[in-house]
C-alpha cells in the first residue's frame, strides 16, 4: 500500500480538492523526473522565488546553493521555512472557449524547515547523486569538489512530510452549448527532449551514453576488435589521426563530403557524425590497427531504421596505404556480426556512386546484391547529382555471407 502524506492547512486547497493527491509514490516520481525547482522564502518581510537544483535522497529533498545565497545564509541559524515547487507541463489544453483553457500537469508543493547540511560525508553523497541525477554514472566520470569548493556550497535539507500533489490529465472540459462552435479543440502534448550534445572544444571524448536522451543500441557504438582491425565509436580526439591517414584526393572522390583542408575540418566531420547519431540516423566508428594504435579510417551506421530493423553501413573511408589489406573485409565483417547476430537486423544496404565501380565490386564480394539504381540520389560536393548503386543483404543471407568473409580472412592469413 502507498504511503499517504497528512493534509495540512497549508497543503489542503480551497478549490478543485480532486485535482489533488497525497501518496509518496506520485510525489516522489515528480520530483525524480524533474531537474529544477521554484524555492520560496522570505527576507525581511518580502517574499522571493529562486530557482534551483535538487535531488531526493529517500525521504529528504536536498536543494544546492551557494554558502552566501540569501538561503544559505539564512540557514545557518539552524533552519530556514521554505515553499518548494516542481512543476512538470505534460500538455496545453486547447477547449472552444478561452475560459475553459487549460494545462495537463503534474505538480508537487513541499513546506517545512530546511536545516544546513554540514557532515561532509553527507554532503559528499548529496553532490555525487545531484551529478548522477543529470547522468547516471557521471559523479565517477567527472572530478569532485575540493575542500574550497565544497566549502563555497551549500546544500539544504529539507524533509519530505508536509507534501501535496495535483495534477490535472485528460482532454478539454467545455460547456455543453460551447460544444458546436466552429474552434478546433483537443489537446498538444509536451515533452521535454534533450541533445544533440554540443561538446566543448579541445574535449577528445565522444559524448558519453549516460546523458539523458541518449540513443538506442542501434545508434550507439560500441568497440569491436578483430586481428586486422578495432572499431572504436568515434570521437573527436581521433581526428589528427584520421586526417593524417586520409589526407589523400583518391580517398575522398566518390564521397558526399568535400575533402577537409586540415585537422579542423576532420573535427568538422566528426561532429556532423556525432549530432546524426544524437538524432538517431547514424552510429559511427574510427577504424584503428589493433597493434598499433594507427587510425586508419572511418565507418558508420546510417540511415537506421529500429522498427523495420534495418540499416546502412557507409560513410567508409580507409587510408590507401591500407587498401587491398584485410582491413576492409573484417571491419565489415564486425559491423554485420552486430548489426545481425546482436541487434536483430532482418537487412543491411550500401549506397555507393555509380561512378564507384572499386566500392561496387568490394560490397558485391561481401555477399551483397545489386538491389538497383537510385537516380539523382545525392549532391556530390561539385553540385552534380548522384546516381547511387544500391547492395543488400538480409537476414537469410546472412549465414552464407558470414561464412564466405570468415574463409577469405582466413586465406588472406594464411598469405594463399
Amino acid at each position: 500500500m502507498t504511503d499517504l502524506y497528512t493534509p495540512t492547512e497549508r497543503t489542503t486547497p480551497l478549490r478543485n480538492r480532486k485535482k489533488m493527491r497525497y501518496d509518496e509514490e506520485t510525489a516522489h516520481a515528480v520530483l525524480d523526473e524533474a531537474f529544477d525547482c521554484a524555492v520560496g522564502f522570505v527576507v525581511g518581510g518580502e517574499p522571493r522565488v529562486l530557482p534551483n537544483l535538487h535531488v531526493r535522497i529517500g525521504g529528504t529533498l536536498y536543494l544546492h546553493g551557494s554558502t552566501g545565497s540569501r538561503t544559505g545564509l539564512a540557514a545557518r541559524d539552524g533552519g530556514i521555512p521554505l515553499c518548494v515547487s516542481v512543476t512538470l507541463l505534460d500538455g496545453i489544453v486547447y477547449a472552444r472557449s478561452q475560459f475553459n483553457h487549460s494545462a495537463n500537469y503534474r505538480s508537487v508543493v513541499v513546506h517545512g524547515i530546511a536545516r544546513p547540511v554540514t557532515d561532509e560525508a553527507e554532503k559528499a553523497r548529496v553532490l555525487a547523486a545531484l551529478a548522477d541525477k543529470i547522468g547516471a554514472g557521471r559523479s565517477a566520470d567527472s572530478r569532485p569538489g575540493d575542500r574550497r569548493e565544497l566549502a563555497q556550497t551549500a546544500v539544504m535539507a529539507l524533509p519530505l512530510v508536509e507534501v501535496s500533489v495535483r495534477e490535472r490529465t485528460g482532454g478539454v472540459i467545455d460547456e455543453p452549448e460551447d460544444m458546436d462552435l466552429p474552434h478546433w479543440a483537443g489537446v498538444l502534448p509536451l515533452r521535454t527532449v534533450a541533445g544533440p550534445p554540443l561538446t566543448e572544444p579541445g574535449v577528445t571524448q565522444a559524448p558519453p551514453a549516460y546523458l539523458p536522451g541518449s540513443p538506442s543500441a542501434w545508434q550507439t557504438p560500441v568497440v569491436l576488435e578483430g586481428r586486422h582491425v578495432r572499431l572504436e565509436p568515434l570521437t573527436p580526439g581521433h581526428a589528427p589521426g584520421l586526417f593524417e591517414a586520409l589526407d589523400d584526393e583518391e580517398v575522398w572522390r566518390h564521397l558526399p563530403t568535400p575533402r577537409p583542408a586540415g585537422v579542423s575540418g576532420v573535427e568538422a566531420v566528426i561532429t556532423t557524425a556525432l549530432r546524426d547519431q544524437w538524432d538517431g540516423g547514424r552510429s559511427a566508428w574510427a577504424q584503428v590497427d589493433p597493434v598499433s594504435g594507427t587510425v586508419v579510417g572511418t565507418t558508420s551506421y546510417h540511415d537506421i531504421d529500429v522498427d523495420r530493423r534495418s540499416l546502412g553501413i557507409g560513410h567508409t573511408m580507409i587510408g590507401r596505404k591500407w587498401w587491398r589489406t584485410g582491413v576492409n573485409t573484417e571491419a565489415k565483417l564486425l559491423l554485420l556480426e552486430r548489426a545481425f547476430d546482436v541487434l536483430g537486423a532482418e537487412r543491411v544496404f550500401w549506397y555507393t556512386d555509380i561512378r564507384n565501380e572499386r566500392s561496387q565490386r568490394a560490397i558485391a564480394r561481401l555477399g551483397a546484391s545489386r538491389d538497383g539504381v537510385i537516380r539523382r540520389h545525392r549532391l556530390r560536393p561539385d553540385g552534380t547529382w548522384r546516381d547511387s548503386v544500391m547492395f543488400a543483404l538480409t537476414r537469410d543471407e546472412w549465414p552464407a555471407a558470414a561464412q564466405r568473409l570468415r574463409d577469405r580472412l582466413a586465406t588472406a592469413e594464411r598469405g594463399e
